[in-house]
C-alpha cells in the first residue's frame, strides 16, 4: 500500500522546510534509512530519511520550493501501484490515507462531472513553469527588478533570467533547464508571491497556454475548497496568458514590456537595466546610469560600461539658462507635484515585523546618562595599539555583552507559553541601508576582543550597504543595539527587534556641564534608552542592567576583568 511522505518538524520553531535538493527521482527503489532529500529549515540544512521500503511513485515538490510542516512531499509504494485516487485526494486537501472502495464509488458519483471540467492533460506538453523561489527565511514575495531575457530567447541551465528584489537583497534568478523562454507573465516592477508563476520555459511551439490554464484551474479549485470569495474573484479575472500578480492582469500588453527591453537600457516606465555591481559602482562614482550606454544583453549596463564611462559637459552648459528660465516663470513656483514609489520587499518586511513588535509587545523605556570621559581616554590609548580603529560603538557592544553576562534575564525572549533564557550572547547591530534596516549579528560578543568586534562590525556594515549579507549573518540575535549618535541624535527610543526582549538606543556624546566632586565642570555625556518587553523584563531588572552598563562605560578597564 502506498504511503505519503510528509514534511517533518525538524526544529522547535520550524513552520516549513525548503527542498534544497532531491537525492532520488521518481521510479527509484529505496530502502528504510536511505536519504531522500536535503531540507533547509529555519536553523540548518538537514537530511530527510525514508522510513519505508519501496519505490518512489511520486515527487510533488520541486527543488527550491517550500513545504509547510506536515505538507505532502512524495509518495512511496510498490512499483506500478495506482496512486491516482491518492493524488486526487491530496490535491483536494483530503486525508492522505489510501481511499476505500466505498470512498472511490462515492467520489466517482459526486465528482465525475466536475473532474471532467477540471482535469487538463499536460503530460505531452514539453514545457515547465518557472515559479518564484523562497530566497530568504522571511521572504513572502519578490519583485522583478529587471528581466535579462525576453520571450523567444534561447536559454541554458545556469543562465540568469532576471534580477529579483527580495526583502533582504537583489538576487539573480537562475534557469535550471534548457529551452526557449516561451512566456513572461510578470512585468518589471511587479511583485510575485513565493511559488507564484513568473514565466514558462520549454520547446519551441509547446502549448504553454494549456499548461498555464491547468495551473490556474488547479489554483481556482483550491480556492473554492477553502471558501475564499476574494480569491475566486481574482482567479476569475486571470486570463490564459497571465498567471502572475493582480497588477499584471490589468496590463493589456504584458508582452510589449518584455520586448521593449531590447531597445536600450531604459524601459518605457523609466527603469534602467543594469547589473547590481554596475549600479553600485555608478553610485560610488556619482554617475547617472541614464547617460551610460549598455553593452550587455538587451542593452543591459554592466561593470565595464560604468568603468569606461566618460561624462559629457552638456549638463553644465545648460544648467545656468535652465535655472534662469525656471525663475522667470512665476506660475511654476509652488506647483504641486508628487511621485509614488513602490514599497520594496525589505521595507515591507521591516514594517511588518516592527508593527507586530510594537503592537504585540508591551514596551516600556528606561533612559540613563553615562559620563564618557574615561571611555574617550581609553579609546585614544587603545587605538594607538589596535590593528583596527576602535569606535565608540564597538566599545558599547563589548560593554553591553559584558553586562548581559551579569544580567541573563535581559538576554531573553518571549516564546508565548514560555520565556527563553539565552546562555549565549549574540548582539544584533542595526545598520541603516537605502531600502530599510538590516541587523547583522555579532555572535558570542562577550568572548571577543574589541579589535575582533570592530573588524566584524565594519565588515557587516559594508556587506549590508552592498546587499551582500547572507541569512546566517542576520539570524540568531539575543539583544540588539541601535546607534544614531553618529548622526547627531542625542536621545531616542527604538522598537524591540523580535525575538529579543530588549533593544538599546544609543545617542551621541555631547559636551555639557556636570557636577564633579561638588564643583561644576565640563563633561562628555552620552544618553542611552533601553526599550523593554514588560512580559519578560521588569523595571527593576532593566534598571540593574543599565547600572552595570553605566559602570563599565564610565570605567572601561572593568570590561577587561
Amino acid at each position: 500500500m502506498a504511503e505519503v511522505i510528509k514534511m517533518p518538524k525538524m526544529s522547535d520553531t520550524m513552520e516549513e522546510g525548503v527542498i534544497s535538493s532531491w537525492l532520488v527521482k521518481e521510479g527509484d527503489k529505496v530502502a528504510s534509512g536511505d536519504i531522500l532529500a536535503e531540507v533547509e529549515t529555519d536553523k540548518a540544512t538537514m537530511e530527510l530519511e525514508s522510513y519505508e521500503d519501496g519505490t518512489i511513485l511520486h515527487i510533488g515538490i520541486k527543488e527550491g520550493d517550500a513545504v509547510p510542516v506536515d505538507g505532502v512531499i512524495a509518495i512511496i509504494g510498490e512499483k506500478g501501484e495506482d496512486i491516482k485516487g491518492l493524488l486526487k485526494e491530496i490535491e483536494n486537501g483530503g486525508s492522505s490515507k489510501e481511499p476505500t472502495k466505498e470512498d472511490k464509488k462515492e467520489e466517482t458519483k459526486s465528482a465525475e462531472p466536475e473532474s471532467k471540467a477540471e482535469e487538463i492533460d499536460t503530460s505531452g506538453i514539453k514545457a515547465s513553469l518557472i515559479t518564484m523561489p523562497k530566497m530568504s527565511d522571511t521572504m513572502e514575495e519578490g519583485t522583478i527588478a529587471s528581466w535579462l531575457k525576453k520571450e523567444g530567447d534561447k536559454v541554458e541551465s545556469g543562465d540568469i533570467l532576471a534580477e529579483v528584489e527580495t526583502d533582504k537583497a537583489t538576487m539573480e534568478l537562475e534557469a535550471y533547464e534548457d529551452g526557449i523562454l516561451l512566456h513572461i507573465g510578470v512585468a518589471e516592477g511587479d511583485s510575485v508571491p513565493v511559488d507564484g508563476v513568473m514565466a514558462v520555459i520549454g520547446e519551441k511551439g509547446a502549448d504553454y497556454e494549456k499548461l498555464l490554464k491547468a495551473h490556474q484551474q488547479k489554483k481556482s479549485g483550491k480556492a473554492e475548497e477553502k471558501e475564499a470569495p476574494m480569491e475566486e474573484k481574482e482567479s476569475a479575472k486571470a486570463d490564459k496568458t497571465t498567471v502572475a500578480s493582480p497588477a499584471n492582469v490589468a496590463n493589456a500588453t504584458p508582452d510589449k514590456k518584455g520586448t521593449d527591453t531590447a531597445q536600450g537600457p531604459t524601459s518605457a516606465g523609466g527603469r534602467i537595466f543594469a547589473s547590481p555591481l554596475a549600479k553600485k559602482i555608478a553610485e560610488d562614482k556619482g554617475i547617472n546610469l541614464s547617460e551610460v550606454k549598455g553593452s550587455g544583453d538587451n542593452g543591459r549596463i554592466v561593470k565595464t560600461d560604468v568603468e569606461n564611462f566618460v561624462p559629457s559637459a552638456k549638463e553644465d552648459k545648460k544648467s545656468a539658462p535652465a535655472a534662469e528660465k525656471t525663475m522667470s516663470i512665476p506660475q511654476v513656483v509652488g506647483e504641486e507635484s508628487y511621485e509614488e514609489v513602490k514599497v520594496s520587499q525589505m521595507r515591507k518586511t521591516v514594517g511588518k515585523r516592527l508593527s507586530e513588535s510594537k503592537f504585540t509587545a508591551p514596551h516600556f523605556y528606561l533612559t540613563m546618562e553615562i559620563n564618557m570621559d574615561k571611555a574617550m581616554e581609553a579609546r585614544k590609548s587603545i587605538n594607538e595599539l589596535s590593528p583596527v580603529k576602535i569606535s565608540f560603538n564597538d566599545i558599547v557592544i563589548k560593554a553591553t555583552a559584558s553586562a548581559l553576562r551579569q544580567h541573563p534575564k535581559v538576554n531573553s525572549a518571549w516564546m508565548g507559553d514560555k520565556i527563553r533564557r539565552n546562555n549565549h550572547i549574540h548582539i544584533g547591530m542595526a545598520v541603516a541601508v537605502e531600502e530599510g534596516l538590516l541587523v547583522p549579528v555579532i555572535r558570542f560578543a562577550d568572548n571577543k576582543s574589541l579589535s575582533h568586534i570592530a573588524t566584524e562590525a565594519k565588515s557587516f556594515a559594508q556587506k549590508a550597504k552592498n546587499k551582500e549579507l547572507q541569512p546566517s549573518d542576520w539570524e540568531g540575535n539575543t539583544f540588539t543595539i541601535s546607534n544614531l549618535g553618529m548622526f547627531g541624535i542625542e536621545e531616542f527610543t527604538a522598537i524591540i527587534n523580535p525575538p529579543d526582549a530588549c533593544i538599546l538606543a544609543v545617542g551621541g556624546i555631547k559636551q555639557t556641564a556636570i557636577v564633579k566632586d561638588g564643583e561644576l565642570a565640563v563633561g562628555n555625556v552620552m544618553k542611552v534608552t533601553m526599550s523593554c518587553d514588560h512580559r519578560v523584563v521588569d523595571g527593576a531588572v532593566g534598571s540593574a542592567f543599565l547600572q552595570t552598563l553605566k559602570g563599565l562605560l564610565e570605567d572601561p578597564v572593568r570590561i577587561l576583568i
